[in-house]
């Protein structure tokens, strides 16, 4: 939501959205230095939570990250990876996120692991980023990864997943996260998936960012699921009762239903 104006706030709450998780990400353009990091770090810890407080009454928590896609520019990578640990001790701060791969590099790689390590060490919820281009093999690389290296897997979720991934990630015991946007997968798609797997560990985000997205895209879901003929405790399932179970895993989400 750091992209978005305070009425989208209000228009969020105004849908039924009393609580949300932001990650950190990609900011749209590449960052250079490790202090941008720090402050953009800050930036949504302290002023979002801030102003989703005031402009909505909406409780706002963070996920603290590096963003696979900055992981390429490895020294300023390893500086800002190496300060990771102190902002998983802020209050907002309920996990690792979004780490994982957009190139599938070496460097991604590198960093994917290490930040893996911090939430294990820590016992935090992760959210992992599926890449862009050649999803499938992407996701089967993270898969692998997250079995070598003996992670719980049900303190991770697995975003961004699509028609083409989701048979990689059902053979895990992690969450399984669908971004509701466009280019990526469309709500309706989405939903075809959950009638064919089913609910258990699934999760809808809605994305928030600089390109074309919508913020209410799963309350949006919801009532499409709704009139598609759900049963509203399923439903209730996929967009409340899944996800504040996961992040319910931190210690410091303390949202009270």
């Amino acid at each position: 939501m750091v992209s978005r104006s305070a009425d989208d706030y209000r228009r969020a709450r105004r849908a039924g959205i009393e609580c949300c998780i932001e990650p950190a990400f990609w900011s749209g353009q590449d960052k250079h230095n490790a202090g941008s990091f720090f402050d953009y770090f800050e930036q949504i810890i302290e002023h979002e939570t801030d102003r989703a407080e005031r402009a909505a009454g909406m409780d706002h928590y963070v996920t603290i990250g590096l963003e696979p896609k900055e992981a390429n520019y490895r020294d300023m990578a390893e500086e800002v990876v190496d300060r990771i640990p102190e902002y998983l001790e802020r209050d907002p701060v309920v996990g690792v996120g979004e780490i994982g791969f957009d190139q599938v590099t070496d460097d991604e790689e590198w960093a994917f692991r290490r930040q893996l390590e911090i939430a294990e060490d820590r016992e935090l919820p992760v959210i992992i980023h599926t890449p862009h281009t050649d999803k499938p093999s992407g996701t089967e690389r993270i898969v692998e990864i997250i079995e070598e290296m003996g992670v719980t897997q049900e303190r991770i979720i697995i975003d961004h997943n699509t028609e083409h991934t989701i048979d990689i990630s059902t053979r895990t015991d992690c969450w399984i996260g669908f971004t509701l946007y466009p280019g990526k997968i469309e709500t309706e798609s989405a939903i075809d998936l959950l009638e064919e797997y089913g609910t258990d560990n699934m999760i809808f985000n809605s994305a928030a960012d600089w390109d074309p997205s919508d913020p209410l895209a799963v309350p949006k879901a919801r009532d499409m699921m709704l009139d598609r003929g759900w049963d509203r405790e399923d439903v209730r399932k996929v967009v409340f009762e899944n996800p504040y179970e996961f992040f319910d895993q931190s210690p410091n989400f303390d949202y009270e239903a």
